[in-house]
């Protein structure tokens, strides 16, 4: 197979979505199902024919519940697999995100936002699903969750997502947002060579003593597929290490949850990723994601123009949440700014971690981001 047709090497001129997708291949996802959703179609559309070129599969679902099944599946058999959908379909993907929480099935899930409840704004830009990214199924999980701000970085965070995903065996979600995925910019694709790509940790024990759950060190245990001479159980039950259902053990739902969670934030200081500008000497700190970050570093600079000592904090990695990072800034600054595209929900986690710091929250709702002025007039107010 022509390496060059895999990776489409070179400045291309590309949307978000259509970037995501190339992330997807150029990470080795060899495995695609979906359902169309605006504002993340074109995801799908678009390895629909890639797919075929790069020698994977992809199957259009009957709805988004048996997308995510599909996707667990594809991981099992050993696939780099990956959906992409919106708002609604993100809550009927949650039963199955649990499931692949549960069965450690590495995995990558797309949510580019727009604005809802319900059915919403299909075409419009929101971040109302953040709060659902972290929370959405039930029960106590962790999972990693990255917010891109430009199109090159819906190419590099969906290779980031899948290298975690497969470092953790956890699902990793790319949570863009509207104007993230149809706007248009320049997107430099490096030689594959160039390109870090994580492979799960794969089970190396004769057949007959593999246990599927039993972690290394790292907590992350190594991985079988099927197809590869291991007999073995998987189950959303509460199980052992075995993987055979343990339901009525309070000690066994106590070790596998407490690893499960423990994970993802005994290594979150390796999974965490910011961005800091002009942070040194900030009196006022904007924290914001995805599209408003770019207003907020309009914002920042016009503010230091003016003599106001302002800085950003873009938290890249939403989940797990950056909180040392805001904790740190939270000491050295008099206040925060969150603009958010929703009624308030990373703010909540900004405030926690920001403690008797100030925080001001500006919230918008509708069809246009918050503009720079707006942002630069919440920080002249805090100044």
């Amino acid at each position: 197979m022509n390496q060059k047709r895999v990776i489409l090497e070179g400045s291309h001129f590309m949307n978000g979505d259509i970037a995501c997708a190339e992330g997807a291949i150029a990470a080795g996802c060899r495995f695609f199902a979906g359902y169309p959703i605006t504002p993340a179609t074109e995801i799908a559309e678009h390895l629909a024919q890639r797919m075929l070129e790069v020698g994977g599969i992809y199957v259009q679902m009957e709805d988004e519940i048996a997308s995510m099944a599909a996707v667990i599946g594809a991981s099992y058999a050993g696939l780099k697999a990956m959906t992409a959908t919106s708002g609604p379909g993100f809550s009927l993907m949650q039963e199955n995100i649990g499931l692949a929480v549960m069965t450690e099935a590495p995995c990558v899930i797309v949510d580019v936002m727009r604005g809802g409840p319900s059915t919403g704004q299909p075409t419009l830009p929101g971040q109302q699903d953040v709060m659902q990214a972290k929370w959405g199924s039930h029960g106590d999980y962790e999972i990693i969750a990255l917010a891109p701000s430009s199109v090159q970085e819906m190419f590099n965070l969906t290779i980031e997502a899948f290298n975690l995903s497969e470092t953790y065996r956890v699902p990793a979600i790319v949570l863009a947002d509207e104007v993230v995925g149809h706007m248009w910019e320049k997107v430099a694709i490096p030689p594959a060579q160039k390109i870090k790509i994580v492979n799960r940790k794969k089970a190396n024990a004769p057949s007959e003593a593999y246990a599927p759950f039993m972690p290394d060190d790292d907590l992350v245990p190594p991985m079988a597929c099927f197809g590869e001479g291991y007999s073995f159980h998987a189950t959303g039950l509460t199980h052992d290490e075995h993987g055979y259902p343990q339901t009525s053990s309070s000690e066994v739902q106590q070790k596998l949850v407490k690893r499960l969670c423990d994970k993802i934030r005994k290594n979150a200081d390796k999974i965490v990723r910011v961005e800091e500008v002009l942070l040194s000497d900030a009196d006022i700190v904007v924290v914001a994601y995805g599209i408003v970050a770019r207003a907020a570093l309009s914002a920042v600079r016009k503010a230091r123009a003016e003599g106001i000592k302002a800085g950003l904090l873009r938290p890249i990695t939403l989940w797990p949440f950056p909180e040392n990072h805001v904790a740190k800034i939270a000491q050295q600054t008099k206040a925060i700014v969150v603009p958010e595209m929703n009624c308030g929900q990373l703010v909540r986690e900004v405030e926690r971690a920001a403690k008797e710091t100030p925080v001001t929250f500006l919230s918008k709702l509708g069809e246009e981001p918050h503009t720079p002025m707006e942002i630069f007039e919440a920080i002249r107010r805090n100044s």
